[in-house]
């Protein structure tokens, strides 16, 4: 009997230890997903921490272009046109937009109405990207024909004066004929 009670109990004992291991195991399959999951939301903490960091730049930059567009387009243009198709997206149905230096969107529709988009808020970031890619090459265009008109006024002006000068001269001659002589 010593001896079946011996084979029992080492059975029990194997039973156990089988039981145990498969406790090991779901226990260790269990702290793997759990892991896994810890590890996420770690993860996502440091995204969260990076795009707080990132919106405060961003921020930042919004406010200092737009404050460089105001000066860049006041002395320039009132506005600078918008090609709709670039902002098809977000404006689909606008027959024609434009930006103005304070950094409104400016839409006009096909029934006479006219939308306002505040480009400087945070909803409005992708239209203000799509808008900026836009309008930069145009810059150059606009400085160029400013330019231009300057220099035709310069032309205007300069032979104008130079005329004037003489006709100033001829009547001083004329006014004062003591000086001539």
């Amino acid at each position: 009997m010593m001896v079946h009670m011996s084979e029992e109990a080492k059975t029990k004992e194997e039973a156990a230890e089988v039981s145990a291991g498969d406790e090991s195991k779901q226990s260790k399959r269990s702290q793997a997903p759990l892991q896994e999951l810890v590890d996420s939301l770690r993860s996502v903490e440091e995204d969260i921490g990076q795009i707080s960091e990132l919106s405060v730049e961003e921020r930042a930059l919004v406010v200092e272009f737009f404050e460089c567009l105001l000066k860049l387009m006041e002395p320039l243009a009132t506005s600078i046109d918008v090609s709709t198709v670039a902002i098809a997206e977000e404006a689909s149905r606008a027959m024609q937009a434009s930006v103005d230096p304070t950094g409104h969107l400016i839409l006009l529709y096909d029934d006479g109405t006219v939308e306002l988009k505040d480009l400087s808020i945070e909803k409005n970031r992708e239209l203000l990207v799509k808008v900026v890619e836009d309008i930069a090459p145009k810059f150059k265009q606009l400085t160029s024909a400013n330019r231009r008109k300057i220099e035709n006024r310069i032309k205007i002006f300069s032979a104008v004066t130079k005329e004037m000068q003489k006709i100033s001269k001829a009547l001083s001659i004329y006014s004062n004929p003591s000086t001539s002589q």
